[in-house]
């Protein structure tokens, strides 16, 4: 008997909200668009409103069944296991690469002289720890620590503004080449990540108690974060401008290091490390939580049986997966997005919509 988990509305809140900031705000997005990123992101929000729909609706179908039970109903169980092991491995994938902008956001801030591999096993073994403990504490945590991460956010564009760093001519020309590089850049990069990356709250949509404002609080939860990913990147244009941002591995970090008020106030790189280390955490956490569960499917066996060695791995993987930050940067935009991304978000999840729709009208007319 596998125990089922519960998590609350705000939980649920925060858990998107931090989820979509993790890794995009940590190197920033939209950049493609050079000046226009700011805009990339807001057109893109209503996208990421789309697509969190998409993957509820898919969810609300079969009431109370994550993703792998509805591959199953559609396609058999055998079937299943196989479409459920490649969906586990994708989400270790994509847990592997938060690990690795961990390890390299704290090498390069905070430990520069502490090898990468032991602050990604260290960050992987925490975060195997809290998922141990379940799905409902890293929704606590998440909701105890989010009110933190909006103070800090509010208190890092307070200080930008007072500093004089921000000089908003340095975001025009507003469409200075048109609209078609900002389409571009919402269809190619933003579509997939951060927002087609929400495929894993497929797993966890099915563990919400309220599921009658459920989908409510999601589509607020992706305008939030949108929100705070579209004013980090008028801070950080605003400020360095699109060369330096583009050039800078953690944009944010080199932004808030600009902040020097009456040489008092200076040196407020904590605050951004905060802002990104929890949703980094956050993001890490829910992917292997998500891939843990395709264990729990695939072998019957509770998927606390499993959080050890597959943390170890995704450790293992996040120094192995590429030789340093720009080959891990490059493989991230170029590559992952059309030949994992695609299949994993859109593709599948559209072909299983499609038989889920299709059985249950050749159910309704049976009776």
């Amino acid at each position: 008997m596998m125990e089922k988990e519960n998590i609350s509305l705000a939980q649920l809140l925060t858990l998107l909200i931090n989820f979509l900031l993790g890794s995009a705000i940590v190197v920033g997005v939209g950049t493609d668009a050079q000046n226009d990123a700011w805009i990339a992101i807001m057109i893109s929000s209503f996208l990421g409103i789309g697509i969190v729909f998409f993957f509820h609706y898919l969810n609300s179908r079969l009431p109370g069944k994550n993703l792998y039970q509805i591959i199953e109903f559609c396609l058999g169980r055998k079937i299943a296991i196989v479409l459920s092991f490649f969906y586990v491995v994708y989400f270790c994938y994509i847990s592997s690469r938060v690990v690795r902008d961990f390890g390299e956001l704290i090498a390069s801030a905070i430990m520069p002289n502490t090898p990468i591999e032991i602050i990604s096993l260290t960050f992987s073994l925490l975060m195997a720890y809290v998922i141990y403990l379940g799905l409902e504490v890293i929704a606590r945590t998440s909701e105890i620590f989010t009110p933190y991460l909006f103070g800090f956010f509010l208190l890092v564009t307070i200080f930008l503004i007072m500093n004089g760093s921000v000089n908003l001519e340095r975001i025009q020309p507003i469409l200075g080449e048109g609209l078609m590089p900002v389409m571009k850049t919402v269809f190619t990069k933003l579509a997939f990540f951060p927002y087609g990356e929400l495929i894993v709250f497929t797993v966890i949509f099915s563990n919400v108690t309220n599921k009658k404002y459920s989908l409510r609080i999601a589509m607020i939860g992706v305008a939030i974060a949108s929100l705070l990913l579209l004013v980090s990147s008028v801070l950080m244009i605003g400020t360095l401008g699109i060369d330096s941002v583009q050039r800078s591995n953690f944009p944010l970090l080199s932004t808030v290091r600009n902040v020097s008020i009456g040489k008092f106030i200076e040196r407020i790189d904590a605050l951004a490390v905060f802002i990104m280390m929890l949703g980094i955490f956050v993001k890490g956490n829910i992917f292997l939580f998500g891939g843990l569960k395709g264990l729990e499917y695939i072998f019957n066996l509770p998927f606390r049986y499993f959080v050890l060695p597959i943390s170890v791995l995704v450790a293992l993987f996040s120094v192995l997966v590429s030789i340093d930050f720009a080959d891990h940067i490059q493989e991230g935009l170029q590559m992952v997005p059309l030949y994992l991304h695609l299949p994993f978000q859109f593709c599948i999840p559209g072909l299983i919509f499609l038989i889920v729709i299709w059985k249950q009208r050749k159910g309704n007319k049976v009776k």
